[in-house]
């Protein structure tokens, strides 16, 4: 019966613990795929893995400028 409880416990607090990190996530804003955008500085990304799709050339002249 002890055993039993304890799973019970760790198995409620696994699916609680769940739930709260999802609804933080979700209340965050950031969506998948946020920081694949070529408008994030991200960490690792080199220029040819850059997406720059839906940017106009003086967006695209702009963020060039701040990488040099």
């Amino acid at each position: 019966m002890g055993d039993q409880l304890r799973y019970l416990i760790i198995g409620a607090a696994m699916l609680v613990g769940y739930l709260f990190g999802y609804s933080i996530s979700a209340s965050t804003g950031v969506e998948p795929g946020y920081f694949d955008a070529a408008e994030v500085g991200s960490y690792g990304a080199t220029e040819a893995t850059v997406a720059t799709e839906g940017l106009s050339q003086e967006e695209q002249d702009y963020y060039d400028s701040l990488i040099k």
